[in-house]
């Protein structure tokens, strides 16, 4: 059974004792570098087109004014969209290497330990049954 509790209530999910609308507020302030970096992992030749497509369809998602969660939400109204990405952005990690992304990332601090902190917080509220749908999606 779920907690029931909002997820800014959550106790700490990780070693860190960050919580989760910490950590996507740290997201959401990076969030013009991702997009960035999006764009210059999509003019990558080296990125395989089926990450291309996963961080095309994500994209979509997140400049659609259809969500799950409404964005009038304060820090949790962005939170659906900046897993999206950020879920796209770890596919592609796992598929082309880290390196790729690190090579075209110039915004502040480490976007890879960001991408891995908030999926490991995602994995623990998001039900079983939806990662492994995102997960047919993007392999």
């Amino acid at each position: 059974m779920t907690d029931p509790r909002p997820p800014h209530e959550m106790p700490p999910a990780d070693h860190t004792g960050r919580r989760f609308s910490e950590v996507i507020k740290d997201a959401a302030l990076v969030l013009p570098n991702i997009v960035v970096l999006i764009g210059r992992l999509m003019a990558d030749p080296r990125v395989p087109r089926r990450s291309k497509i996963a961080l095309g369809i994500a994209s979509a998602y997140a400049v659609s004014p259809i969500d799950l969660i409404p964005e009038f939400i304060p820090v949790i109204g962005w939170a659906d969209d900046i897993l999206v990405v950020l879920y796209a952005i770890d596919s592609l990690v796992e598929r082309a290497g880290p390196e790729l992304v690190e090579e075209h990332w110039d915004g502040p601090g480490d976007v890879l330990a960001l991408v891995r902190e908030v999926m490991g917080l995602a994995r623990g509220l998001i039900p079983r049954r939806v990662i492994a749908i995102l997960d047919r999606l993007v392999d």
